[in-house]
């Protein structure tokens, strides 16, 4: 049995035949200071008190009090892997980005796998997104791609953003997983019915992160060498070719190999079995934008393969396992708003409220000078700004150069070349409710056209499944919305729920002596 262990489990003894010498290194502190006793506290005598100056002790426990670093809030449970991305075909004529300059260049990529809604310890086999971002460390600086394996999102408002995760995290008071919050948000916003459909079908359990696609989600913008802008969305198609799992299996993998895609990812590529993706990109001009049907800049949407083809670029291909897992992916922190010149925002309402989300969230959760840390920094250029101290500054702090802009003493300088794309803004500014903006025909689409009819049967019972937990006006409102989008889609939903509430207890309401409790538990029988 032992022989026949996989790479991650035989992680170790590897890395000791790995190693030049057998002969094990001089144990030291964090300072580098030799240690000659790491099993015995320096105490007063055999049964005495610890002494302060046992610095040994000291330096370990103080250490080990501080080595856990906040969770990320989203995508906590992940795989990280490096390799390469490459240019196969010529795209100048939409980009100028460095990244894509000529056929056969190659830059390095870090890339992180996750789920969303879990913490770290959670299993890698339930039922939801999967995050799928890559780190380009392009000429110009990283191009950070952070997207998903669907090509959509549950809003369109990043204002929703906060409250769509709280619904999806722990009740406040009960600490668990509650739901009628789930299904309440959800039933309220009917946008986000596309990418629950998407969550529900075979395609909400990828049998691990190399049969899995990736997009940008987004719309972004690129600009070629002349300044002409584009509306682009990236897709990243897996080699490995889809491959979902059975409930079934998934089940049981949580209970039992609840690391299960981290392991196969980290084997594959232990095995020399590297997993790659082929790039590609949608492109739609400015006018066809401004005369779409719908607005081309909404998350929940995507754009038709018929009349926006995919537009092949490039190939990526994943071939080293990160060296330590929190080095190099606890502490890879991804950021939208890392665009080198040529790649721009475009106005979709989330990627908007992203750039500015994410990067706080990284210099929260990792310090001031995360972008420093060797995974994080741009190392295939030269970082020279006038950003200086903070915690954790692990370079020179750029010397003796001026810390203030503008200066007479050569200090770096603008380059009006980089400039943003200009565009054109002319409109009210207010707060624009986008609740309606056609929350049904995709999701009409899908369920009709691209699923068969073993494939919607089982996004029904998958639903019905999670939804039965939800309290009865919830699951009413849910399958109304259902209802808009195809009648048999509502139809079979709700026959499986009658099977499901016949059988289950009668919903009990809890009712909580405060101010207004009485008001919450009418409304909560509507």
């Amino acid at each position: 049995m032992a022989d026949s262990r996989d790479k991650a489990t035989d992680q170790m003894k590897t890395w000791k035949q790995n190693r030049n010498t057998q002969k094990p290194d001089q144990l030291t502190t964090g300072a580098g200071h030799p240690i000659g006793d790491k099993l015995n506290l320096q105490t007063a005598g055999p049964r005495g008190p610890l002494l302060v100056q046992d610095v040994v002790f000291t330096d370990e426990m103080a250490h080990f009090d501080r080595e856990r670093i906040p969770e990320r809030v989203v995508h906590a449970k992940g795989a990280g892997a490096f390799g390469y991305f490459e240019v196969t075909h010529d795209i100048r004529r939409y980009c100028k980005a460095k990244v894509f300059e000529h056929v056969g260049k190659v830059t390095p990529v870090a890339v992180r796998f996750s789920t969303v809604a879990g913490e770290s310890g959670s299993a890698d086999t339930v039922r939801d997104p999967r995050g799928f971002a890559v780190k380009f460390y392009t000429d110009e600086g990283n191009w950070d791609l952070t997207g998903n394996n669907t090509p959509i999102f549950f809003i369109r408002d990043s204002m929703l953003f906060p409250s769509f995760i709280h619904s999806q995290k722990r009740n406040p008071q009960t600490h668990m997983k509650d739901p009628d919050m789930v299904w309440d948000f959800w039933s309220l916003r009917p946008e986000s019915l596309h990418q629950v459909s998407f969550l529900f079908s075979d395609r909400g359990l990828p049998d691990g992160y190399r049969h899995m696609n990736g997009y940008g989600s987004h719309t972004f913008k690129l600009i070629n060498a002349d300044g002409e802008p584009v509306y682009c969305k990236f897709h990243f198609k897996t080699d490995q070719g889809i491959k979902n799992m059975p409930v079934e299996e998934a089940e049981r993998l949580a209970s039992s190999n609840p690391d299960y895609a981290i392991g196969d990812l980290f084997n594959a590529i232990a095995n020399g079995n590297f997993p790659s993706w082929t790039f590609y990109i949608q492109v739609m001009t400015f006018e066809e934008a401004e005369k779409f049907r719908f607005n081309p800049f909404d998350l929940t949407k995507v754009w038709s393969h018929k009349e926006f083809p995919l537009i092949p670029v490039g190939k990526m291909v994943l071939n080293r396992n990160p060296l330590n897992y929190f080095a190099e992916v606890e502490q890879l922190a991804f950021d939208p708003s890392n665009m080198p010149p040529g790649i721009e925002a475009s106005p979709d309402k989330m990627l908007q409220g992203r750039l500015f989300s994410y990067p706080d969230t990284h210099r929260h959760r990792l310090g001031a000078n995360y972008l420093q840390i060797p995974v994080n920094c741009p190392f295939r250029t030269r970082v020279a700004n006038y950003q200086r101290d903070g915690p954790m500054c692990m370079f020179d702090n750029q010397g003796g150069a001026p810390n203030y802009f503008p200066n007479s003493f050569s200090a770096p300088e603008t380059q009006p070349q980089f400039v943003e794309s200009r565009f054109k803004v002319s409109t009210d500014v207010a707060r624009y409710n986008s609740e309606d903006e056609d929350n049904v025909t995709q999701v009409r689409d899908f369920y009709t056209q691209v699923l068969n009819d073993d494939e919607r049967q089982r996004l029904c019972q998958n639903m019905a499944g999670a939804l039965k937990g939800a309290q009865l006006f919830i699951q009413k409102r849910m399958v109304e919305n259902l209802k808009a989008v195809y009648p048999d889609y509502a139809d079979r939903v709700q026959n499986l729920l009658n099977k499901y509430n016949a059988q289950a207890p009668k919903n009990t309401i809890h009712v909580y002596s405060r101010p207004g409790a009485s008001a919450v538990a009418a409304a909560s029988k509507m």
